[in-house]
């Protein structure tokens, strides 16, 4: 089956209208839309300035859902996130006053500039789609995708993301530098505005959900699980890995497959989908072994040892 209907149209468009704004950067938008389409996290890590928080916004605006934007300082509470309970003298009540998280996307704008306690306020939210405020559970809206941004680590005032938030984004994105062509092009858009104001809604709530609907309807064969799961097996037990992927690694590439299939207009997942996800679904989840460090090994070589030590299933009965 082939989803060349009115909702692939849809994300069509919409992918056209955050590319109005992220000049050459296909891969990222297709990304961050697979991550959308799978109800996802998305953690987008680079050097300032290349367009991290332009492109959460162009989403924002594009998909017409509740966004807001919380700009991480040293100086943010946790309370500023969840939300908190005040006393109503007039009602003589307590009541819950919602924090930034009760939206539809969540731009976490330099997560890493924040505190680890604050950092941990996402936790419950990114994982259960709910906070807990003074003993009470307040569920936050459908969809729920949180989008952060943080620089590359080492830098002045930043603070590591711990393992188990890591652990949480589905897909980490990296937008790298411009070419002189595309730079060139930025510069001459922004003369007269900035484009992000241009960029249209295109898609309402209600046809996201239909479209979402329609990802959990795309096949994904028992072979491909255990394909999945061998990979997820064999970034474990290499030898230059300290911490391999969790579980829930495999489950977020599984879902994530799904929706990259059907962005690609396919109602079934083939092994390449797996093996293209596997970069920004496993890499930011996996810890090296000190030595590895020191012998300048990344966390690619790792996962392309992995593929090429997996067999994938044979291209059948999909």
């Amino acid at each position: 089956m082939a989803y060349i209907n009115e909702n692939q149209q849809l994300m069509m468009r919409l992918a056209g209208e955050i590319s109005k704004v992220i000049k050459g950067k296909n891969e990222a938008v297709q990304l961050i839309l697979t991550a959308l389409l799978a109800q996802g996290h998305v953690l987008i890590e680079d050097v300032p300035g290349v367009g991290k928080t332009t492109l959460a916004m162009a989403l924002g605006k594009a998909t017409g859902l509740s966004f807001r934007r919380a700009q991480f300082t040293p100086d943010v509470m946790a309370s500023d996130i969840t939300g908190f309970t005040m006393f109503n003298r007039e009602e003589n009540r307590f009541e819950y006053r919602s924090g930034l998280v009760m939206t539809n996307i969540l731009l976490a704008d330099e997560i890493n500039r924040t505190s680890p306690k604050t950092q941990s306020a996402l936790l419950e939210a990114m994982e259960e789609k709910r906070v807990t405020v003074d003993g009470v559970v307040h569920q936050l809206p459908s969809p729920f995708i949180v989008i952060a941004t943080q620089n590359s680590q080492g830098y002045v005032g930043t603070f590591p993301l711990p393992e188990a938030q890591l652990d949480r984004f589905m897909i980490k994105i990296s937008l790298g530098y411009p070419t002189v062509e595309e730079e060139t092009w930025i510069l001459l858009d922004r003369i007269g505005s900035n484009p992000v104001n241009d960029v249209e809604s295109v898609m309402t709530a209600e046809q996201l959900a239909q479209c979402i609907e329609e990802v959990q309807q795309v096949q994904l064969a028992e072979s491909l699980c255990r394909y999945i799961a061998e990979l997820s097996a064999a970034t474990r037990a290499h030898g230059g890995v300290e911490l391999g992927v969790s579980p829930r690694a495999s489950l977020a590439i599984m879902q994530a497959s799904r929706a990259f299939a059907y962005l690609n207009g396919r109602d079934y997942v083939v092994p390449e989908d797996i093996v293209r996800l596997m970069i920004p679904v496993f890499s930011h989840r996996i810890v090296l072994r000190q030595e590895m460090k020191m012998r300048r090994m990344d966390v690619t070589s790792v996962l392309q040892d992995a593929v090429s030590s997996v067999t994938p299933p044979v291209k059948r009965g999909f």
